[in-house]
Order: C-alpha cells, then structure tokens, then sequence
C-alpha cells in the first residue's frame, strides 16, 4: 500500500458521515469546513496517557472501549486534560466507537476548539478497517482519461480508442449482453494500491451514452438497474484500432501486453476493428480469458506444449 503521505486530495467531513455512519455530538461545529487528508487512522491512546511525542494530529482520531475505559479510570485525575491537548493540537475529527458518549465535559471542550465528534456504533476494528478503505478511495491519486468502463462477468475492462471508433457502440451491445456500464466517455481512474485501479464516472456523465446519429441515452433507465455500476476494478485494457493490412498482429497470445496508469501496469489487448467483427464478443472472450490465466490456465500456452510435445513425438519416431 503507499506510505501514508498528505497529498493535495482531500475530503471534507460532511461526506463521510453517512457511508461510515457515523452523528455528531456537536452539531455546533462545521463540518463542510474540516477536511480530512490523510488516509490513515490513528487511536490516542498514548496520547492519553500524555506522550505527544510523533503524534499524527492530521489523522482521524478514534476512541475504543481500551481508550474509553482508561479516561474514565484516570478522568479526574488527567483524563480532561489529555482530551483538551488533542483538541489544541488541531485533529480534523474524533470518532467514539461502540457509541461510547464522552462526558459532557468533553463535547464542551471539543465544541470551545471546533473539533467534530462522532459516535459510531460499529466495533473499533471494524470502523478503522472500513474507515481506511473509504479514505484511500477518496484520497487515491486520479486520472481522467477518454475511454468506456464495463463490468464483463465480474471484470472490469476498460475499452480505449480514437474517438469514433466504436466503443460506446460495444459498450451499449454488452449491455445488452446482461453487463454492466460503470462510465462512458470520461472515466475517473483512482490508484487504490501498486496493485489496483478503481475506476468511476464523472457524477455529470454517470450512467449515460453518446452514441452518434442518436444521440445521449440513459442506460439505467433504458435496461434497469441492473444494467449499471458506480465504480470497478480496471482488470484489463481492450484498446480498438483501425484495421492496418500491413502491421502484424499477435494470434496466440504467449506474451502479454501491458499498459500503465499511475504507475501501475494492466493487460491490453488491441483489437483491430473491422465490418463483421463483433466486438463485444471479442470483449466477452477477452474478459474470459483474463479469468482463466488469473486462475493458473493459458490457452496460448497449452497449445505451445501440444504441438512442441507432438513436434518431439514426431522427432522420436525418426
């Protein structure tokens, strides 16, 4: 996974509210105002027992039952004043699992400093893992590029290709196919990981095609819900081309193809395009195949072993 390091991105609170189901304590505060930057949690529990030193104050800061338990057996003592030098510190938020209300006293303080604080009803664990996963999804460094998204039996496969070429038109047969559409035209790439590609569409552009000489459609309205997704793993590239008589195309496949976004590679195949081909067939078997080398078996390879193996057989036999 990357380091942990701020980038320009950010997200603002109010928007992980909902999917992380977190409520306000202090509804006095802003939130539209405070912006999260970093992808990362972090749990105060050595803060709370008075160690600042490497303290990652940019972090979303959560609260378990082991965090909860030691303030209420050291509150009078310090427990206060641990919670009002996080709040100084300038935390964009602190989150109470398990709906551990705080005192009183500390939602006053929390709302004196401007510090949002939530409850969450899921388990400490269980929020960080879910919590983690949403923000490097909307912090992951992103692309736009021209293109159509599909979801093809469970693979996304990212259609490229000079404009005109046809890949709205496939796009639209997979659809009927019993695909899905996740973007057409402009599709947001976001870099999850050095191993995964999220793709989406731009919220103006969701869930609609062009297709010339007809014009936008909106294929969730046209084929159902069933027909679209909001966002997919890029599994692999199917680039179209103009038919060249005189380039060489690969007809085994032994060798994969590799195209790079944001550092990461992912397979591509280039289909020449030409009248008869049924693109969105050739899609289909792409997706397919991309399946089956996933799961240990190449086609292109147990071909090379038979005829190599009934080359050596024929040798023998002289």
């Amino acid at each position: 996974m990357f380091d942990n390091i701020p980038t320009n991105y950010h997200v603002k609170l109010s928007k992980i509210m909902e999917p992380l189901k977190l409520t306000l304590l202090n509804p006095e505060v802003d939130v539209d105002k405070v912006e999260i930057r970093q992808s990362d949690v972090n749990r105060p529990a050595l803060q709370l027992a008075g160690f600042f030193e490497h303290f990652d104050f940019e972090r979303l800061q959560i609260v378990g039952m082991v965090e909860s338990a030691y303030v209420e057996m050291n509150y009078e003592d310090h427990g206060v004043k641990m919670y009002e030098k996080i709040f100084q510190a300038g935390i964009p938020c602190m989150v109470f699992c398990r709906n551990l209300r705080p005192a009183d006293e500390v939602i006053e303080l929390a709302t004196r400093y401007k510090i949002p604080l939530m409850l969450c009803p899921d388990g400490t664990c269980g929020f960080m893992n879910k919590a983690i996963r949403f923000l490097q999804e909307e912090l992951a460094p992103r692309i736009s590029i021209h293109g159509v998204l599909v979801d093809v039996f469970g693979e996304g496969v990212l259609i490229i290709g000079e404009s005109g070429i046809g890949k709205s038109e496939a796009a639209l047969e997979l659809i009927k196919r019993g695909h899905r559409l996740v973007s057409d035209d402009v599709v947001e790439i976001k870099k999850i990981s050095d191993t995964e590609l999220v793709g989406t569409a731009p919220d103006i552009t969701r869930y609609f095609i062009e297709l010339r000489g007809i014009g936008i459609v909106n294929v969730k309205s046209l084929f159902g819900i069933q027909s679209v997704r909001e966002t997919q793993k890029i599994s692999l590239v199917v680039k179209l081309e103009a038919w060249d008589r005189e380039r060489e195309y690969d007809r085994l496949g032994l060798d994969e193809q590799y195209t790079e976004y944001l550092g990461n590679k992912v397979v591509c195949h280039s289909i020449p395009i030409r009248p008869g081909r049924n693109v969105a067939v050739i899609v289909e078997s792409a997706a397919i195949n991309y399946r089956q080398k996933q799961m240990g078996y190449n086609a292109a390879q147990e071909l090379y072993r038979r005829v190599t193996g009934n080359l050596q057989g024929k040798q023998d036999e002289f």
